[in-house]
Parts: structure tokens; C-alpha cells; sequence
């Protein structure tokens, strides 16, 4: 049976539209400059290195960032994206540039699941890295097919409860941070479904649409224009509280499972050979960008809250969310393939 032809959502249309314009490795200097001290003495040009294909939240907020840093600093921002291997090739790109600041790497939480179940990488994700600020989280939408038989998610639940290993779900791929929200969903739930996982988010809504698969977890971004269009239903949202456009979606806690949370977060690093006053100084300027209500509208409009964190407070996420990951991964048994 052929796949539905799936449409690129309306969302990512008007952010391609925004951001990819510019280029898609490198952002010229903007006409209008604004005169600032100069971040980094001796930089020429910043390089944003980004672990997945353009498009995605990861690259898009990369250039919303890249621009506004070019045009403050007067000196080029290069996106470079360099998929693959989970986005372990961008961060070995990170680590073999000089430790100036000057290279940063966007990262996902597959920054963070991808040492939960490697036993062995090329670089250590905690130590080797020093954080420079989280951009922001948002949240996923539990999906259903639109003629689904489940009308809420305690009806899915019970259905699972009921008939263990007889409903499935989707992913965008083993060890991606989709596979390990509805792990932990099963976990919690206390139920056995089968894990079919695809390669990507956009296959993993086709099939949930054609009604091949029970459900998947995809980030309100990727899912929100299908729902809009009666193509798939949402049963819940991963966040903690409703969603100002969605106010009649309870939250999963709200549906029956008080602890479940699940956000898709966003953030930036560099080396962690970065001297620390030229971090804090990054750290300072991309704030200053991300509270800017033109960055902060764009990224909202992805699904993106801005959070602009500071270097302390993005590194003990990343702990606690490695920390999190490496139990969901040995709980559920979760292996690269």
C-alpha cells in the first residue's frame, strides 16, 4: 500500500520561509549592523554546527540566533548542518575546532540519549562540552489516527491495560528522543505496546494517519497543522500545562498519569576548552538575542518557549536528563540497531 503523500506543515513552511532564505550554510552580514563591543576579539566569523538536516527546530533556531549575532557583531554567522549518527558528527566537528567560542553546536535531547545506550563514544557528552544557554522546550502531542476507536487517553490506556501487546506506537527512530517519551509513557502507564520506529518524525505521523499504527508522540510542531486539518487527533500534550491555543487538550497528568512530562528542548555548547569568561559572554549576548520579540515570536510560532538559561542551570539539565535517559534506556532495553 502507498504511503499518503505528506505535506511539510504550515508552521515549518513560514519559518523555512523566514530563515532558510538566507542560506543554508552561510548567513551574509545584514545591511543594518548594530554597533556592539566586539564578543570575541579575535573572531572573523562564528560557526553554528547543527547535527540534523535543515529545517528542523535545531537548524531554524541556529539561524534566527546566527542572524542577530551577525548583525550585532558586523562579522559573518555560518549554519553548517551535518547530519548523521544522532548528531555525534556535529559535536566531533565542535571538538576538533579551536576552543574560542567562536564554534558553537545546536543541540536536541539526542545529545542526551545517545550515551544512554552507546557503551562507548569518541567523546564524553557531559565532560567535554561546557553548556552556553538552553533556547527553549516545547512540548509533544500524543497522536492519534482521526478515526481512532480511542476517544481520550485513559480510553487508550485501558485498551493497553486490557490487551497487552496488541496496540503499537511509532517513532522517529531507536534511541530518539520520540522512542524514549513513549517509553517512559509505557512506563508509567504501565502497559505493553509495540514499538515500530521509523525514520522521522514525518513518517511516523503518516503512518499514525493512514491509521497503520495505534499512536505516536511528536513534537507539537511537527504534529499541530494535522490536527488542525482533522487528518490526526491529539488525546493529550506533554507539558505541564495546557496549551493557550488548545485549551480544551488536558495535559497527560491531567489524563491519569500525574508525573509524566515530556518537553523537546534546545540548546547551544561549545568546548569545553572554551575559557569561561568567553561562555558566560556568549551566554549574555544570545540571551540578550533570544528575549529579543521578533527571535521570541519566531521561535514561538515552532512551539518553542524561549528559556535563555544560564550556563549552571543548562548543564544540570543536561545531568538530570542523561541521568533520566539512562534509566528509561535500561528499563525499557533500548539498544542502537
Amino acid at each position: 500500500m502507498n504511503k499518503p503523500t505528506l505535506q511539510l506543515s504550515n508552521t515549518i513552511k513560514s519559518a523555512l520561509l523566514s530563515c532558510l532564505l538566507l542560506s543554508s550554510s552561510t548567513l551574509a552580514m545584514a545591511g543594518d549592523t548594530i554597533e556592539t563591543s566586539p564578543l570575541i576579539p579575535e573572531a572573523s566569523s562564528y560557526r553554528f554546527i547543527v547535527g540534523f538536516g535543515p529545517g528542523g527546530i535545531p537548524d531554524l533556531a541556529a539561524r534566527l540566533i546566527a542572524e542577530k549575532l551577525s548583525q550585532r557583531q558586523g562579522i559573518p554567522a555560518v549554519v553548517v548542518n551535518r547530519p548523521g549518527a544522532g548528531g555525534t558528527m556535529a559535536a566531533q566537528d565542535v571538538l576538533s575546532a579551536p576552543a574560542n567560542g567562536t564554534t558553537l553546536l545546536s543541540i536536541t535531547p539526542a545529545h542526551t540519549t545517545a550515551p544512554a545506550i552507546f557503551e562507548t563514544m569518541r567523546y564524553d557528552t557531559l565532560n567535554d562540552f561546557s553548556a552556553v544557554t538552553l533556547i527553549g522546550d516545547g512540548p509533544a502531542l500524543l497522536i492519534v489516527p482521526n478515526d481512532s476507536e480511542y476517544a481520550t487517553l485513559e480510553e487508550l490506556i485501558i485498551a493497553a491495560r486490557e490487551n497487552p501487546g496488541d496496540l503499537d506506537y511509532a517513532s522517529a527512530g531507536v534511541g530518539g528522543s520520540t522512542h524514549f517519551g513513549a517509553e517512559l509513557f509505557k512506563q508509567q502507564a504501565g502497559i505493553d505496546v509495540l514499538h515500530i520506529p521509523y525514520s522521522g518524525v514525518s513518517d511516523a505521523i503518516t503512518e499514525v494517519m493512514a491509521g497503520r499504527v495505534d499512536f505516536t508522540l511528536a513534537p507539537y510542531v511537527a504534529a499541530i497543522d494535522y490536527v488542525n486539518a482533522n487528518r490526526v487527533r491529539a488525546l493529550a500534550v506533554t507539558s505541564r500545562e495546557r496549551l493557550p491555543d488548545m485549551p480544551e487538550l488536558p495535559t497527560a497528568m491531567e489524563a491519569g498519569l500525574p508525573d509524566y512530562e515530556w518537553m523537546f528542548w534546545y540548546g547551544l555548547l561549545v568546548s569545553a576548552q572554551t575559557p569561561d569568561e568567553t561562555v558566560q559572554r556568549l551566554h549574555q549576548e544570545i540571551a540578550e538575542i533570544l528575549n529579543l520579540q521578533d527571535v521570541a515570536n519566531r521561535l514561538g510560532e515552532m512551539g518553542v518557549t524561549v528559556s535563555a538559561a544560564p550556563p549552571e542551570e543548562f548543564q544540570q539539565l543536561l545531568e538530570a536528563e542523561l541521568d533520566k535517559f539512562k534509566q528509561i534506556a535500561a528499563e525499557a532495553n533500548i539498544v542502537p540497531e
